[in-house]
């Protein structure tokens, strides 16, 4: 492909390879919920943490390259970390 412009099948290659790459990554963090969720129950704390939550938030943005804008970013991160919880509420 070098010299050569990509076409829309190899971008579209690329995304199906970033998106099993971000499936994983997803997959992982949930795994790290989880064992969290399950410390949070033996230590009877509650699932929802809102300010932990302002806190993930905070660190996306600061992380946050672009193109997409920080408030994109937290869109993403705010179903992300709502079915987090719910997964931490299923596990109990």
């Amino acid at each position: 492909m070098r010299g050569h412009p990509m076409e829309i099948s190899d971008w579209r290659r690329k995304i199906d390879e970033l998106d099993e790459q971000i499936v994983r990554l997803i997959n992982q963090r949930a795994e790290a919920a989880r064992a969290i969720g399950e410390l949070k129950q033996q230590s009877n704390l509650p699932v929802y943490e809102p300010q932990r939550e302002k806190n993930v938030f905070d660190h996306v943005q600061r992380s946050n390259p672009g193109p997409l804008s920080d408030v994109e970013i937290v869109d993403i991160y705010q179903r992300i970390i709502d079915v987090m919880r719910a997964l931490q509420k299923r596990d109990k």
